[in-house]
């Protein structure tokens, strides 16, 4: 991998939805080792690098702590019932507003916006949540154009997803925006994500 090359983080925490970050790391990783001469690598971070319990069991280790992660060029930030403890977790609220700070690109998923709304990095920015969680979005901040029925929301240095599976749809938007569309139908193909639900 070149010094030039520019990285893609996956937060990971106890109570993460496991989509949330799956489904991402799955287009994410599709890419970056399929077309490495993009320039990327995606790779996932924990606080203290161990591994963690998603939501619903999984049990997933990460690759860094924060402490020894390689600088990020994006943060994805997913949901689920972990993030509720981290919206009163100053310390956690803290490390949001650092990683804003010297990260071009902050990404969400589901109820990860929360947090961003927490720390204050959705004033007065269109966002989008989990359906189940729009309400409390405007609450966090009121400032929020609470866009919600749209699948993500680019809102130029933050991008916001709706539900667990939506990650999925902007973690091929985000190709889309580093690399271009083409290599993004790409990746879609390779993933064979092409959703017809069959209920």
């Amino acid at each position: 991998m070149s010094e030039e090359t520019q990285h893609i983080g996956i937060l990971l925490f106890d109570g993460v939805e496991e989509l949330d970050a799956i489904g991402p790391w799955e287009v994410l990783s599709y890419w970056t080792q399929n077309h490495p001469e993009d320039g990327y690598a995606v790779s996932t971070l924990s606080r203290d690098g161990g591994a963690v319990r998603c939501a619903k069991g999984l049990v997933v280790q990460a690759a860094h702590s924060f402490a020894d992660a390689p600088e990020l060029d994006v943060l994805l930030y997913p949901g689920g019932d972990g993030t509720r403890r981290h919206l009163h977790d100053e310390r956690q609220l803290d490390w949001v507003r650092h990683q804003r700070t010297t990260v071009p690109l902050m990404t969400s998923v589901c109820t990860g916006s929360l947090v961003y709304a927490a720390a204050g990095l959705l004033r007065d920015k269109p966002a989008t949540t989990y359906w189940n969680a729009l309400e409390h979005l405007a609450q966090l901040d009121p400032t929020i154009d609470v866009r919600k029925d749209e699948r993500f929301v680019d809102a130029g240095e933050v991008i916001t997803a709706s539900g667990i599976s939506a990650g999925i749809d902007m973690a091929l938007h985000l190709v889309a925006r580093l690399a271009n569309v083409e290599r993004a139908r790409q990746v879609r193909h390779g993933i064979q994500y092409d959703p017809e639900p069959p209920v």
